[in-house]
Parts: C-alpha cells; structure tokens; sequence
C-alpha cells in the first residue's frame, strides 16, 4: 500500500505501541553460518537486533521512505487491516517483546547488516525491497515537436507501466491547486498576513507564467515545480515520463543537478547528475515540418485552441523548437553525454492518429512493467493463471490423445504393410520351390514314372506275398 501510494495514511494495529523484535535476513543467515561453524553447546538462541522499535515506529519509518509519511492508529478489525492482512499477520504484529542480544553477542561473532534495526537502516532495506521485488522505477523522457503525439504517447505509457505524467502545464496547475488549498488552510486557522500575502503572489506569479504562450519551457519556477515532483514519493517508487522537458540543453543541465554534489572537474560545463531523477530512457520524437502542420490543421478547433495550436502559436512553437535544437549543444546532447543514448523514431503514418507504432516501439526497448499488483490484481491473473493452466492440460491432453490416434493409426499401417510383405515373401519363396523342384520332376516322369507304372500294374495283377520285394 505504501509503495502504490493508495493510502493518504497509513493504518497502524492498536495500540502501535508493542515492541517488535525484528532481524535483517542477513543477519540471520550470519548467525546461522556462525552456529554451524561453532556449534555452541547452548540448545537455544534468540536471533535478533538490538533495537527494540515500537510497531508505530517501524509503520512510520515505512511510510516515511515509501509513502505519505502519516500514520493513524486503527482497531485490529478495522477494514483496512482485514483486507491487506490476515488473523495471523494481525496477531504477529500484536507481539510485545523485549529481546537483549548480550548472550548472542557474546556466544558468535557476527558481522552486523543491521545491528542497530529496521527503523535506523529503513532506507537500506527499503532498497533492497525494490530490488528484491523488482520494483524499481521506469523513468522516461519524451521530446520532440509540438503536435508530433509526445502528450498522447506518455499517456498511453502512464497506463501501460503505470508511471506518472509530468508535463509543465499540467504540473504547474497541480501546484496552483496545492497553494490555493494551503491558502484557504491558511485563512481558516488565521495565519499571519505575511504568509498569506507570500502564498497569493505565488499564485499569481504561477498564473501568469501559465497565461504565456512560451513561458512555461523558460519559467525557473516550472524548473523547480518539475524537479520537486520528480522527487516525490509516486514518482521514485513507479517512475514518470516527463512530457517534452526539458527542452534545452541548460534546462536539461539545473533540473536534474544534484545540488548535494560538489562539480567534479572544473572544465566540464555539466553539473553533478541526481541518479535517482535522471531518465533511464529518452524518446526522441520527430517529423517533417508538412507533417505537424497538416497533423495540426486537422484537429477539432476546440482541441486547437486548448492546445495552443492555432495557426500563428504553432508555426511559431515549431520554429522555436527548431531553433533550440540546432544550437551546438541540445537537450538530446546533455543526454549523450551522460550515455544515456536518446532513441530517435520517426513518426510519418498519416493514418496512425493514437501513435500506435510509436508505441510498440518504446515498449519493445524498455521491456516488461515494474509495478506491483493489487491485491484485485494480483486475484485477477491468479485466476487468468488458473485459466491458462486449464487451457494448457485441457490441450495437452488433446495433443496426447491426438499423438495416440496417430501412433495407433500407423502401428496400424505397419502391421498391414508386414502382413501385406510376409504373403509377398511366402508366395516368392513357393514360386522359388516351385522353379527348383521342375528339373526333379521331368526327370520322374521320364524315367522313373514309366517303369514304376509297369510294375504297379503287373503287382496288382499276380497280387505277391511282399509286393516291395517282387517289384
């Protein structure tokens, strides 16, 4: 929940104040290794940490590095516990216990991960969650010229990895909306007249960079909206696309500084890099100039003026873009220079309005989603597992029965083929007999047959005692 971001606050089990042993799992395969090693004559040892941290502050710690930072304490059958856990997932989090570590300690010797517990190493081992779960973040940017699909495109991706979109217009609207409520707060619990007057002239000042046509891409307060929210907590859990920012190469150069960092080499114009902002992806988008332009032409008035692409804005965003971009140093060579390599596509299907080609393409370079399901979700490709798995023995055993038709059918085959072959060879080796045994019986019937006839004939008549010894 923490990590999807769904919760504004973060439920805690009552009373959150029970101490939770806990243990990082390498730390427990140490003393493990320790024990096979050693073979202590103690039958039993408690593996844990040193900390003892109420469950309010492990909940706490949590939310602070994946999620909304706010806790609530909540009654076990609360239904936002009864939903993500179960009887005994409740009943482990209700355990109170205090745990020294003074025999463990002095029985092994362990290399410590996180000796010290999970609250005081949360960012550690909320790291590792990430990587463990293959959560890590999908951070792409999006550029190319106005009316070339880069807004249709990265929402299309926002839906498909479930990213956040960031897009100047829509990110300084967001912040308007964030300041107006903070004012009205603001007012409601009688605030000092100085915060409330600083509060409205940054309204007004984020006004009237939006009311501009080209002071939204210039703005230092757009640099800095976009960079807070490419440092929130959404966008470092999911990821982003940023959607056509920055647009120059010095943009390009403050927004993803790590102002933490001091510059490496004096002779490099670039700042220090923030690792946890920087793309991993950049999409660079473009057409022909004839291309945009019949693009733009072609859609509704209504969407034109709202976009801003009417034809005098268009032709001079166009321009503008054109320029910035045969400068000798461009957005997409800042990029390059950090090796992350800009992939350039094409765009020139006049058919395909919803970019469907573009699409297939980013996706094919940046792979397979990140995110982690719901519990709606993960139910649902359970049962789409289920599905499949059925769909799978039902065509296995299909297949099977297939492959014993055929085998059935052939031994078939073969067995009338070795019938059809014995008759074949037993009617051969008769005919063979048959050839050797003429010669024999000519001879017989020439010189053999005459005379044995005679005397046949002669023994029938005189009719002898031992006909065999008067013939």
């Amino acid at each position: 929940a923490c990590w999807l971001g769904e919760l504004s606050i973060i439920p805690v089990p009552e009373p959150g104040t029970n101490i939770v042993p806990t243990i990082h799992v390498y730390d427990l395969a140490g003393i493990v290794q320790n024990i096979i090693n050693h073979k202590p004559k103690l039958h039993y040892l408690i593996a844990v940490d040193d900390s003892h941290h109420s469950l309010e502050e492990i909940v706490k710690a949590i939310a602070s590095v994946l999620g909304p930072e706010e806790v609530q304490k909540v009654p076990n059958d609360s239904e936002h516990l009864t939903h993500e856990l179960t009887r005994v997932d409740l009943a482990q989090l209700s355990l109170n216990l205090v745990i020294e570590t003074v025999l463990l300690k002095r029985r092994l010797n362990v290399n410590w991960v996180c000796e010290s517990g999970v609250v005081t190493n949360i960012d550690r081992v909320a790291e590792e969650y990430r990587q463990s779960r293959g959560l890590l973040p999908i951070k792409i940017c999006l550029l190319g010229p106005p009316a070339v699909g880069k807004s249709s495109v990265a929402a299309r991706l926002c839906e498909h990895y479930r990213l956040h979109h960031i897009g100047a217009k829509e990110a300084v609207e967001e912040k308007i909306k964030q300041l107006e409520e903070t004012l009205q707060q603001s007012e409601e619990n009688h605030d000092p007249e100085e915060t409330l007057q600083a509060t409205q002239k940054h309204i007004n000042t984020l006004k009237d960079v939006l009311s501009q046509d080209q002071g939204l891409s210039d703005d230092q307060n757009v640099l800095h909206i976009i960079r807070e929210k490419l440092h929130s907590k959404p966008c470092r859990n999911q990821g982003f696309v940023l959607d056509g920012y920055p647009s120059t190469h010095e943009q390009a150069n403050r927004l993803f500084n790590d102002e933490e960092k001091e510059p490496g080499n004096s002779r490099s114009h670039l700042l220090p890099h923030d690792e946890k902002i920087i793309p991993e992806y950049v999409f660079s988008l473009d057409a022909s100039d004839e291309f945009l332009k019949e693009r733009a032409r072609n859609l509704p008035q209504s969407i034109a003026e709202e976009m801003r692409y009417t034809r005098d804005e268009f032709l001079q965003r166009l321009a503008l873009f054109r320029e910035e971009n045969s400068e000798d140093e461009t957005v997409l060579d800042y990029f390059d220079e950090l090796e992350v390599h800009p992939e350039h596509i094409e765009i020139n299907c006049v058919n395909d309005s919803q970019n469907e080609a573009t699409l297939k393409k980013i996706i094919e370079v940046i792979g397979e989603p990140r995110y982690y399901p719901t519990p709606e979700e993960q139910e649902e490709l359970e049962r789409k597992q289920a599905v499949e798995k059925q769909r799978r023995l039902m065509q296995d055993a299909a297949e099977r029965a297939l492959r014993e038709a055929e085998e059935e059918t052939r031994m078939t085959a073969l067995l009338e083929e070795w019938d059809r072959n014995r008759m074949e060879v037993k009617k051969q080796e008769d005919e063979l007999l048959e050839a050797r045994s003429l010669p024999l019986r000519h001879y017989l019937m020439k010189y053999v047959m005459p005379t044995l006839r005679d005397g046949l004939v002669a023994c029938s008549q005189v009719k002898p005692e031992d006909p065999v010894d008067f013939l």
